[in-house]
C-alpha cells in the first residue's frame, strides 16, 4: 500500500478518536458531534479501502505474458 492509503487511514483514525472523545468525555458536552465525527471516520476508512483496492493490480493483468 502506498503512503496515500496510510494517510487516509490516519485521518480516519483521528476522526474516530475524536468521535470517541466526544462520546465519553462529559466536559465536551457535544452529543451531536459524535454522529458527525463517527460518520466522517467511516467515510475516510471506506475511502482508504477503495483507494487500497484501486492500487492493487488486477488478476487479468497478472496473467498476461510479457
Amino acid at each position: 500500500m502506498s503512503e496515500d492509503v496510510w494517510l487516509i487511514v490516519a485521518v480516519g483514525g483521528v476522526w474516530a478518536l475524536l468521535a470517541v472523545l466526544y462520546a465519553v468525555v462529559p466536559m465536551f458536552d457535544m452529543p451531536g458531534s459524535v454522529l458527525i465525527w463517527g460518520a466522517g471516520a467511516v467515510l475516510f476508512l471506506a475511502l482508504a479501502g477503495a483507494v487500497g483496492l484501486a492500487e492493487r493490480p488486477s488478476q487479468r493483468h497478472r496473467s498476461l505474458p510479457g
